[in-house]
């Protein structure tokens, strides 16, 4: 009979085998919990795009405003919030419109969020991110999680399947009543998503509720995009606790 003098927690044979898949998922919610709670963040501006737009490519205006979005964005908050207070901008740490994102709050200087994944190829972390607020995400739901817990807004700007899939995601969320606070999704370049996604075919063939078209707008400029967001900031409520992620109960209906 051998034995194993280590402890479970510092055995790294352990922990990145098969019995060790929860433990690695705890971690990388309770990872970012802590780091976050040290920080003092509470609410974050989650840049969603592609991670293939070039800033000299075809469609380089996307990541220019991006960037300058978020840039405006910082400022407002530091102008507008007190200290202590102030958004934060989050984005998926890779390339492209993400790192478009985390520039433009870093520039601006404020606090940038990337939560990367790990993935073969395209997503790599990118430069303008805050200090200990580069993130690494072996699992998709954990990531997502962290997406959703802290924040007011979300923008998409155009995007592939990554893009689509988190942007399907806080919608869903927020149609079936599970978050415990809205999220208000502004879907960024008119030309693009409205040839991507009919949702007034969603509605017409009776998928979606009329009212579900409430809970996103399309915008196709830095000013309807900051006018849509300033008016989500006065209203919604800051997180303020960080013990854990929450989502609402529905209780089921008799």
């Amino acid at each position: 009979m051998t034995t194993n003098d280590k402890l479970a927690y510092h055995d790294p044979v352990f922990l990145d085998g098969d019995a060790g898949r929860p433990l690695r998922i705890l971690a990388e919610y309770l990872q970012p919990l802590e780091a976050f709670r040290q920080a003092g963040v509470h609410d974050t501006v989650v840049f969603f795009g592609s991670a293939r737009l070039t800033e000299d490519g075809p469609h380089g205006r996307y990541y220019r405003e991006a960037r300058e979005l978020a840039a405006r964005l910082t400022r407002w908050s530091l102008e507008h919030r007190p200290a202590g207070k102030q958004l934060a901008v989050c984005s998926g740490g890779g390339g492209s419109i993400m790192e478009a994102a985390n520039r433009g709050a870093i520039e601006a200087g404020g606090r940038s969020i990337g939560l990367n994944i790990s993935l073969p190829h395209e997503q790599h972390p990118n430069t303008y991110c805050s200090p200990g607020l580069q993130f690494e995400f072996h699992y998709f739901f954990t990531r997502k999680l962290w997406f959703a817990h802290l924040a007011k807004a979300i923008v998409a700007f155009p995007g592939g399947f990554g893009t689509l899939d988190e942007v399907f995601e806080i919608l869903t969320l927020s149609q079936t009543g599970k978050l415990e606070r809205p999220i208000k999704v502004l879907l960024y370049g008119r030309d693009y998503w409205t040839q991507v996604v009919s949702f007034e075919t969603l509605v017409r063939f009776g998928t979606i509720a009329p009212k579900d078209l409430e809970l996103f707008c399309v915008v196709d400029s830095l000013e309807e995009a900051l006018v849509a967001l300033e008016a989500v900031f006065a209203t919604a409520p800051s997180v303020t606790d960080l013990s854990f992620a929450k989502s609402v109960c529905v209780k089921q209906r008799r």
